[in-house]
């Protein structure tokens, strides 16, 4: 589970834009959940880290939602990726 992580990991430093480093880190957050599940398993506590992984689910996704708000509200959303273009004439603004 760590190794698929690392893959990650480089969205995580390198992403392009702020929102897809959030969806990185929410992969992240949901994949130390199943963890959690595992190690439950493996000591025989399956019942302990469960409630563990759904509460560290939980708050990752709340997170990850209110993150993605204020990007939203904070950041315009560019559609086209080229800075230097111009709108053409009588093309509504975005």
């Amino acid at each position: 589970m760590f190794v698929l992580m690392l893959p990650v990991m480089y969205r995580v430093v390198l992403g392009p834009t702020a929102l897809d480093r959030i969806v990185a880190i929410n992969m992240i957050g949901t994949k130390t959940a199943v963890l959690l599940v595992v190690i439950g398993q493996f000591f025989d506590q399956a019942g302990m880290f469960v409630d563990f992984a759904l509460a560290y689910a939980l708050l990752n996704f709340v997170g990850s939602l209110a993150a993605a708000r204020y990007f939203k509200r904070t950041r315009p959303i560019h559609h086209d990726l080229n800075p230097d273009s111009q709108p053409e004439p009588g093309a509504p603004a975005i």
